[in-house]
């Protein structure tokens, strides 16, 4: 099998050599004519089915290779980087995802694709993809490097996301005022990081989450939920498949479902520190807003506040959504806000299948006091282990997060997409 993987391995960067000679020979990608597209799609596609090949064959070796035989546990940005290098060929390397992340999307040769095709093969790998998801439930060392300030101010200023521990409860306040609260990949690296103080802090019983107030025009101190991914953002190319798609889901999101993996205390307790976590809805939740609401034990909302996924009109696939909105709302509903946009009022009785309260603006407070306060019980987190167990199981995660790595992947290159995004982009502009 060594053998085999090393002459896979040899013949595999001899092809991704040559489809990069024919590549270096074009124009940049958005100066292609379409004959010099389609040389470009057939040296890539060419390498991409024997990439897909050498995992179908080899992913639980190259794991452990990577891994020392599971061994590690790396997040995914330090897999695909620890991949780049020692299988050359297989995904892109720093300096290639370096020149692409200076590059507008319609710009880019989309070697993140490459990237979806790894983990892809990689989560649905019964072997190495549970492996990958116990490590992207580990806390970050950003997180581990700012908990001793935290637990003795019980306050904490991350950029776009601000903490403050009162009376056991984690308060957690999304401020990006700029955007709407819309996401980007620095957001989710502070997120990310509040979610791992949230669950690491002994002195928290209850998280709760909320956005802050706005500086916009048209918002100007209203608080606002989100406002879902930053489309400006992924215009300009900066919006990332590993550090902002994939972390999203498999690290922040995944943490406030399933808890933060720790290794202390006997063998036989349990190896996740999990806590209860309530949402409140200010104005709007949309796209990747709503998604998040899918993993929370309470919901309020203010009865002015609306849910979308308009998935359909951005292009991409709204995260774990498609998983988690059919088990919350049904397959009809689902169908008709993911694929049609069909857009939630609080006021409706399906916001019921999202919401658990819903309240005047001036009525809110108290709702969120009450709610951290009945979920401070003491059998609240087995019990939502136990649910959460029966709800989602990590194995079906695993399994569409490995079909959601490729899909999305394609989506973000695919010419829609570009296309939407960069007229986004330019009537954002023009009505500033």
């Amino acid at each position: 099998m060594r053998a085999d993987l090393g002459s896979a391995r040899t013949a595999l960067t001899a092809a991704a050599v040559h489809a990069e000679e024919v590549l270096g020979l074009l124009p940049a990608p958005e100066h292609r004519t379409q004959e010099q597209r389609a040389t470009a799609a057939e040296a890539t596609d060419s390498v991409r089915s024997l990439r897909a090949v050498f995992l179908d064959t080899h992913v639980d070796a190259v794991y452990d290779e990577l891994t020392e035989a599971r061994t590690r546990h790396l997040r995914v940005a330090e897999l695909a980087s620890a991949a780049a290098e020692a299988f050359p060929g297989l995904v892109p390397t720093t300096s290639q995802l370096e020149t692409e992340g200076i590059r507008a999307q319609a710009g880019k040769e989309g070697r993140e694709i490459d990237q979806g095709i790894f983990f892809g093969k990689v989560l649905g790998s019964p072997l190495a993809g549970p492996h990958l998801l116990d490590a992207m439930l580990r806390p970050t060392p950003r997180a581990l490097a700012i908990l001793p300030e935290f637990t003795r101010t019980g306050r904490a200023d991350l950029g776009s996301v601000r903490m403050e521990r009162t009376d056991g409860v984690a308060r957690l306040t999304m401020c990006r005022d700029d955007c709407l609260n819309a996401e980007d990949n620095q957001q989710i690296e502070d997120i990310e990081t509040a979610v791992d103080l949230a669950l690491l802090d002994p002195a928290v019983e209850v998280a709760l989450l909320r956005g802050g107030e706005m500086t916009h025009p048209r918002y100007h101190g209203k608080r606002v939920f989100s406002a879902g991914i930053n489309l400006k953002s992924l215009h300009g190319g900066g919006i990332s498949l590993v550090d902002f798609l994939l972390r999203r889901e498999l690290g922040y999101i995944h943490k406030i479902l399933r808890g933060l993996v720790v290794e202390d205390g006997a063998a036989w307790r349990p190896r996740t520190v999990e806590k209860p976590w309530v949402a409140v809805v200010d104005t709007f939740a949309i796209g990747g807003g709503a998604q998040l609401l899918l993993v929370f034990d309470h919901v309020i909302a203010a009865s002015d506040a609306f849910f979308s996924l308009p998935a359909a009109k951005e292009g991409i696939i709204p995260g774990a959504g498609n998983f988690r909105l059919s088990r919350a709302a049904g397959t009809r509903l689902s169908r008709q806000v993911i694929l049609e946009g069909r857009r939630i009022w609080a006021t409706e009785p399906q916001a019921r299948l999202l919401v658990d309260e819903v309240h005047e603006a001036d009525a809110l407070d108290e709702a969120v006091e009450r709610s951290v306060e009945r979920l401070r019980g003491p059998a609240v987190v087995a019990n939502r282990r136990m649910l959460h167990l029966a709800e989602e199981s990590a194995y079906e995660f695993r399994r569409y997060m490995a079909e959601f790595a490729l899909q999305q992947a394609l989506r973000l290159y695919s010419s829609d997409v570009i296309h939407k995004v960069g007229r986004f982009t330019a009537e954002k502009e023009a009505h500033r």
